[in-house]
């Protein structure tokens, strides 16, 4: 019976980091559903979950060498899932903070199921932070240098 106890509270303890890893990673898709990106509301906290889900199968005591591995991954995956959501239109490239954001996702689940939470809360809050309130100063600088539209490009 205390074997089953014991094995309960870790299976709570998994279950509430997965809670977090979604709750942080849903309020960025959030932010990018908002401003009408393709990418928003499922795909942010499926990466962050997936992140942290690989990282917390495996164990309590996981071995440094794996968790490097696991890590390394990671960090690769994600960046090809980010890859997806640049978009190219002539000269100009969309959807870079997107990708970042997708990134971010991840190191945010990888956070939670290392038990550094105040890392995935600082990450979740900085990238929010810099998705909107960031954007108007993005814009004020985009209308002073507008891009330079195909038939302007240098050949």
């Amino acid at each position: 019976m205390l074997d089953f106890f014991n094995h309960s509270q870790v299976i709570w303890k998994n279950l509430g980091q997965i809670g977090i890893t979604y709750f942080l990673t849903a309020l960025i898709g959030w932010e990018r559903e908002q401003e009408a990106h393709t990418v928003g509301l499922r795909t942010f906290p499926l990466v962050g979950i997936a992140s942290c889900g690989y990282l917390l199968i495996l164990g309590v005591q996981p071995n440094s060498a794996d968790q490097s591995r696991v890590l390394q991954g990671l960090i690769t995956g994600i960046g090809f899932v980010g890859g997806g959501a640049i978009l190219k239109e002539g000269a100009t490239v969309r959807g870079t903070a997107t990708a970042a954001s997708i990134w971010n996702a991840g190191v945010v689940g990888a956070s939670v199921a290392m038990e550094h939470y105040e890392i995935a809360i600082v990450l979740a809050a900085l990238n929010l932070f810099t998705l909107r309130a960031l954007l108007p100063l993005k814009n004020w600088i985009d209308k002073r240098h507008p891009q330079l539209d195909d038939s302007q490009q240098p050949k």
